[in-house]
């Protein structure tokens, strides 16, 4: 027997959810079908469990600093079965959270288990056959392991696994320099285990300029954390009590207690039966979506990880955001419309907007470009964190910001002043000419946009 809705929803991540209870509010019939766990990445595997981490470790890290700011602290020490049990208890009240949100939502059916294509508007799950004129895939995306002589060998965690732990490595070996690998390495470290980071490539964080992964660099090096770059030939090495991990031929080995593997993602798309729905993936696996998140089938969407067009809650947010606009409000919003932003949640965070100031020389556009250390920022000097810098890149031309790096204390909440400026396609000078608050640490921005010079 066939069971018809309005509209379904694969995946109950943090576009899914929503759609739902903007279409039932419409008084359509929805099912949500989620095959693991309510929430999505985000919720349970992502932001709200890591920067919950985050949040204990910088107050050890707050705590051991506590003589230069006058106070006497005595041993630091880190309850790490504690840590893991506050970090569970906020993660687990989120995911109920929604889980209540969807199954008291009228309209609202929430199914739970594996939905795969039968046809273009028809899914099956488990013994469940189910049709809706309307199908939006909000799958997600997981982590992927590289191709490693040796890794196969030994036990290794990835950003999921490695949210069970409630003892403290001796020494986490992290293989990748990016932005999960770093925030976990930082973490580890501010709870007391020795951290080896080891990266493929020249330097970590190869996407941003690089003055920035520099100083990324010097930050997690000046609390303790080895960084080792150009690993282009790793093997691994199993041992009576962990691994040996070879950067390259002929390296010393970085022996370990303990391996995280944060190298990349994939979407969730491989065992959907989206080809038996007629519905186009690149190469990659991605679902491949227009301007409005349509797939190649009339009346399927794809939000969230698995189309591509960011790897965030954020983004995953706005996907939900754009669909429910054209849908429902005859608003014909695009993913072309907003401007990508993002932050790295090491301490000091790294808040980004837009190009990179590589990525406009590559260009070939004319562009200014500003930037001033954050031990200028009064704010930041009175708290005693004066790491990194700010850096904005302008047009020329039209004056329009381009891109923004926000390296430093606040650096995620700063940049969004100068995203919602990008986004209404402002003059820098509605920043520069605007009087801010002091002290703050968004007061830089200003004069920084008042030294402009142009971009080498």
């Amino acid at each position: 027997m066939t069971t018809r809705f309005d509209a379904i929803v694969v995946g109950a991540g943090q576009a899914g959810p929503p759609l739902a209870g903007r279409l039932t509010a419409q008084g359509r019939t929805v099912a949500v079908i989620e095959r693991k766990l309510v929430g999505g990445t985000c919720v349970n595997y992502g932001c709200i469990p890591t920067k919950t981490l985050v949040a204990s470790a910088h107050t050890a890290h707050t705590a051991r600093r506590g003589a230069q700011y006058g106070i006497g602290t005595g041993e630091v020490t880190v309850d790490m079965a504690a840590v893991k049990a506050r970090k569970d208890r906020i993660m687990l009240d989120d995911r109920h959270g929604v889980e209540s949100w969807l199954e008291g939502m009228d309209g609202c059916t929430l199914i739970r288990g594996h939905a795969r294509f039968e046809g273009p508007h028809t899914l099956r799950v488990d013994d469940q056959v189910l049709e809706a004129d309307q199908i939006f895939l909000n799958v997600g995306g997981r982590a992927t392991a590289p191709n490693i002589p040796g890794l196969d060998e030994v036990d290794y965690l990835t950003n999921v696994g490695i949210l069970d732990l409630d003892e403290l490595p001796e020494h986490l070996v992290i293989i990748g320099g990016s932005y999960i690998g770093l925030e976990f390495a930082q973490m580890y470290r501010r709870f007391g285990a020795r951290v080896s980071v080891v990266e493929r490539g020249p330097r970590v964080t190869a996407r941003e300029d690089e003055d920035v992964s520099a100083a990324i660099q010097e930050i997690l090096e000046a609390e303790g954390i080895d960084v080792h770059v150009g690993a282009t030939g790793m093997r691994i090495d199993k041992r009576d009590n962990g691994f040996a991990l070879y950067p390259r031929d002929g390296a010393d080995p970085v022996e370990g207690s303990h391996l995280l593997v944060a190298t990349g993602r994939r979407p969730n798309t491989d065992d959907l039966g989206l080809d038996v729905a007629g519905i186009e993936t690149d190469a990659r696996g991605y679902v491949v979506v227009d301007d409005q998140l349509r797939t190649t089938v009339p009346g399927v969407w794809a939000m969230g990880d698995c189309n591509g067009k960011g790897a965030f809650t954020h983004t995953s947010y706005n996907d939900f955001e754009i669909v429910a606009a054209n849908l429902l409000d005859g608003d014909p919003r695009r993913v072309s419309d907003r401007v990508p932003t993002y932050a790295l949640y090491i301490d000091p965070p790294l808040g980004r907007a837009g190009l990179s100031a590589d990525e406009v020389r590559r260009s070939g556009r004319e562009a200014l470009v500003g930037k001033l250390p954050m031990a200028k920022v009064g704010r930041a000097v009175e708290k005693g964190e004066t790491q990194g810098f700010m850096k904005v890149v302008v047009a020329a031309d039209t004056h329009e910001i381009l891109g923004a790096a926000i390296l430093g204390v606040g650096g995620d909440e700063v940049v969004q002043d100068i995203l919602d400026v990008m986004t209404a396609k402002l003059p820098y000078t509605a920043i520069s000419r605007t009087m801010h608050i002091h002290p703050t640490v968004s007061e830089l921005v200003p004069t920084l946009l008042q030294e402009l010079t142009p971009l080498q």
